[in-house]
């Protein structure tokens, strides 16, 4: 071989021995950012477990408070239907009681009214009959 030869041959050697030298250096260095990654997720996984596990009891609890104001609003609308009907109920019974009575009391005071003024001798009025003879003559038209 030539001298020239050697030279470039050294070289090569020199670069390739540089070459190996960065990549085992590279790859230590890949290592050490690995294990500190590992390391920053483990810290990650401790401190988000008892975040999750809270994030989950206020989820369940939530849920209970949810059932539970549903059953209580299931509750108030089953009352305020109940009471609804006992209210129509009772004014049903307070109509059949109190309104029906007096207007037979009513028509009972009508009659008898009727029987003293035919007894008088008078004719018993009708108050419509007039009162539209008095609207008629009011009547513009």
């Amino acid at each position: 071989m030539s001298e020239w030869g050697t030279i470039f041959l050294g070289v090569i050697a020199a670069a390739t021995l540089a070459m190996a030298v960065l990549q085992v250096g590279a790859v230590i260095a890949a290592a050490r950012l690995a294990r500190r990654v590992e390391r920053l997720a483990d810290e990650v996984h401790a401190e988000m477990k008892p975040l999750v596990a809270r994030a989950h009891a206020i989820a369940e609890d939530a849920q209970r408070v949810a059932t539970l104001a549903a059953a209580q609003v299931e509750r108030v609308d089953t009352l305020m239907s109940d009471l609804t009907r006992r209210v129509d109920e009772t004014a049903g019974v307070l109509q059949r009681a109190i309104v029906a009575p007096a207007r037979e009391g009513m028509a009972l005071i009508a009659g008898l009214k009727a029987g003293f003024a035919l007894l008088r001798g008078n004719r018993p009025s009708t108050s419509g009959s007039g009162r539209l003879e008095e609207e008629d003559a009011l009547f513009i038209g």
